[in-house]
């Protein structure tokens, strides 16, 4: 495949990619946000959430399911998010928070606050709200806001793919640096996640301040 060929099809992608927002455009929303996390299954960690509002002209081509991208990918698409979308915000709860009410409303509750943060900057840089807000797989009842839960929406929608992104990245980063404060367990490659190498730094070390014990009870 040449440079041209992956270029037009990348291109074909991100218009697929938009169909969701075009629809809601269409039926009159200006503003949609994209919500998604990362980090539900780790063992160590915070959960990140981040919501995305992209413009409708958003033409940057390789937006899609974080998981999907290398981490060099997702390290050179995250700051061109960033500077492209119209607002954005991330929300997070760290272990505790995780291990007292549950991973999934902890995962809510990131996403709740991701959410307000790109709404607040979306009202002080065009003094107007979110009017729709397309989530990856969940709805959250309380929002108060339009909303769309779309299975594998991560792949589906460029709003949730760059909110993945945003999410990925901004954990990542923290895990990195999580690996110098507490080494041993190779956070700096497997991000928290139950690894081999991992589990052979937990054998060692036990666990570290930011272990999720309700994730390993066992270990207690």
């Amino acid at each position: 495949m040449t440079k041209a060929e992956r270029e037009e099809m990348l291109r074909a992608r991100l218009q697929e990619m938009k169909r969701y927002e075009n629809e809601l455009y269409a039926a009159g929303a200006h503003y949609i946000g994209g919500v998604d996390e990362v980090g539900r299954g780790p063992l160590a960690g915070p959960v990140v959430a981040a919501c995305v509002i992209l413009p409708p002209d958003f033409d940057v081509i390789g937006v899609d399911d974080s998981k999907k991208l290398s981490e060099k990918k997702r390290n050179e698409l995250a700051p061109v998010i960033r500077e492209r979308a119209l607002a954005y915000g991330l929300g997070m709860a760290d272990e505790k928070v995780i291990d007292r009410i549950n991973i999934l409303e902890a995962t809510r509750g990131a996403m709740r606050a991701a959410v307000a943060k790109a709404e607040k900057m979306l009202l002080e840089r065009t003094g107007a709200g979110i009017d729709h807000v397309l989530f990856d797989a969940v709805t959250i009842e309380d929002l108060g806001k339009d909303q769309t839960a779309i299975i594998k929406g991560d792949s589906k929608s460029v709003s949730i793919a760059a909110a993945s992104i945003f999410a990925k990245v901004t954990r990542d980063a923290m895990m990195v640096g999580y690996a110098e404060q507490y080494p041993g367990y190779a956070f700096e490659s497997n991000k928290g996640y139950g690894t081999k190498a991992h589990f052979e730094g937990i054998e060692r070390l036990g666990l570290c301040p930011i272990h999720r014990r309700s994730f390993l009870t066992k270990y207690l």
